[in-house]
């Protein structure tokens, strides 16, 4: 419970990180100010995908981060607890990233459109595509899993099943002439 419970404060912890480096990255898409309240000045605007993107661009490094520190140091623990902590802790984390990086805002926001006269204001960050809330504990638990796979196949006595003796027994000495 322990390694469980240490594996989750540390990607809520980083999950925070990672909404101000989000935040940081994914440009902000532009609102024009109307009587009626602001309104999206471009609906064509590439800024509410590539915010998608940064989003799994930065969530999906830092899986991969916790994924491979999260193996090295369970090689002598618990390793299940930790896995299923990288894989609910990575959850949190990508929602804890999109809360933090919707609510932060630590550098300057480009607006590029058009204004035709209205106020142009930056937009809030936020996602359009919830799937990529899955590339950290996806990531996270991949690698973990992948790297424990290679691991285990390379201390498996079925690796060497002849008891390291080739099946067809001694290759011949080719430079004797043998066949």
């Amino acid at each position: 419970m322990r390694d469980f419970a240490v594996t989750l404060l540390a990607l809520g912890l980083l999950g925070a990180a990672g909404g101000v480096l989000w935040s940081l990255l994914a440009p902000r898409p532009p609102y024009a100010v109307t009587e009626r309240g602001p309104v999206l000045a471009d609906p064509s605007t590439q800024a509410l995908i590539a915010a998608d993107g940064w989003f799994a661009v930065v969530t999906g490094g830092l899986g991969l981060v916790c994924g491979a520190a999260g193996y090295a140091l369970s090689r002598r623990g618990r390793p299940l607890a930790v896995l299923l902590g990288l894989v609910v802790g990575g959850m949190a984390a990508a929602y804890l990233t999109l809360a933090v990086g919707g609510a932060v805002n630590p550098g300057a926001a480009t607006v590029t459109a058009s204004g035709q006269g209205v106020p142009l204001v930056p937009g809030p960050l936020k996602l359009t595509a919830y799937g990529v809330l899955v590339s950290w504990p996806v990531l996270a638990g991949g690698l973990f899993f992948t790297l424990e796979a290679v691991a285990g196949y390379r201390e498996s006595p079925l690796r060497r099943p002849f008891g390291g003796q080739d099946a067809y027994g001694p290759l011949p000495d080719r430079e004797l002439g043998g066949r």
